[in-house]
Formats: C-alpha cells, structure tokens, sequence
C-alpha cells in the first residue's frame, strides 16, 4: 500500500505521517527532508542555491539517506539542523531546479518501489506516486502554520524568531510553491483535502485512518 500526504510548509505533514507509519506498520517516507537536507548540503558547500548551473554541478555529490527514522547525509545524522526558517527557504529555491526534482524523485521512486509507505511531502500524489492507493493534501491556514512552526522552533531550543517573520516565511512558501513551473503545489485530483486549522493532530490522524479503513471495505 502506497499513501501519500501532500501540502504546503507548516501543515503538520511530518507529525501525521510519522504517526500513520507508526499505526498502520508501514516506512515513512519523508520528501521534504530530502529537499532540506539537498539544500543544507549547497548552504554548507557556499553553493549560490540560485544559479541553478552550480548546484546541478553538485547533484552528483550528495548523499541522502534514512536510518532509523532519521535523515543523513552521507554519515551524518542532519534531522535536526534541516528544521530551520533558514533551511525553508532555501528548500524552496532548490526545488525549483529541474535537475534536483528529477534526482531525488527518482530516489523517492526507488524507495516507493518496496511499498507499504506513507509518502509526505509536496508533490508524493501528482508527481511521483499518481498511482497510490490513497491521497491526502494536508493544510491550515498561514497564521496557524506560522504558529506551529513557533513552537517546533521553541521546542527544540532553536533561536526564536518573531511570528510576523515566521508568516512571511510560510506566505513567500507558499507562493513559490505554488507558481513554479515544476510540480507545482497542488492536490491531486483524486486527493481528500484537510484542513487541520482548528483539529488537533490526534483528531487529523484519527480522520485519516477512518477513511483508510473505510477505502479498503470498499
């Protein structure tokens, strides 16, 4: 089984999935983190991440992996240095670059190949698996996204950055997203949307496991 949970940066994507693996027995498959840890990689590097000529360059180099519920690269453990405002932003720019959506889809793809996973990320229902047995676009609203990412930010001891900075971060995400020619953010056309604006994430999780159930009565 193939499920996928796609939507735009903040929605809480990552905790759900995480959880659906959990419950249901299947791999977590996170595409964001493959974005964020690419682009980590070109900050770290001094790769300008817009000149898309140099960071292609670098493409061959990168070495992305999961273990143990945690991303790499190469041999280092980056799961926590990839979840910054900084890293948003620069995630976004990479994922514009041709090269850098056919690398890692093909990566993604690869994984997918295994089956029994649930796929999150930006793109998991319209691009890499269309084919998936069930889709979801999860999403809340901008103010909501900035204030969760807030307190994943105090949670984790990070440098606190105001909430204004934060909502435009999240708004500028969006837009990106949103308009690139490539993969543009947007549900599947078979997908369920939530919005989990004013659900708890126990209350998303339950939801989504009751439709899964209810598709495989089906």
């Amino acid at each position: 089984m193939i499920i996928t949970i796609d939507g735009p940066a903040g929605a809480g994507k990552s905790s759900v999935s995480k959880e659906l693996a959990r419950r249901l027995a299947l791999t977590y498959l996170d595409s964001g983190a493959m974005y964020r840890a690419l682009a980590l990689y070109m900050l770290e590097k001094g790769v300008d991440i817009d000149d898309e000529a140099a960071v292609t360059e670098h493409l061959d180099h990168v070495k992305i992996g999961f273990k143990n519920g945690s991303i790499y690269l190469g041999s280092r453990d980056v799961s926590d240095l990839i979840r910054t405002p900084e890293i948003d932003v620069a995630s976004s720019a990479v994922s514009r670059i041709p090269a850098v959506r056919k690398y890692l889809t093909q990566l993604q793809k690869e994984i997918g190949r295994k089956g029994n996973i649930v796929a999150e990320g930006r793109d998991m229902g319209t691009v890499v698996f269309p084919e998936a047995d069930f889709k979801f676009f999860l999403t809340a609203s901008p103010e909501e996204r900035a204030k969760r990412r807030m307190a994943q930010l105090e949670s984790r001891k990070k440098n606190i950055v105001k909430h204004e900075i934060i909502l435009q971060q999240i708004k500028k995400r969006d837009k990106a997203d949103t308009n690139r020619a490539i993969a543009p953010l947007r549900p599947a056309n078979d997908a369920i949307v939530i919005d989990s604006t004013n659900l708890s994430f126990q209350e998303v999780v339950e939801k989504i496991i009751d439709i899964i159930h209810e598709g495989k009565k089906r």
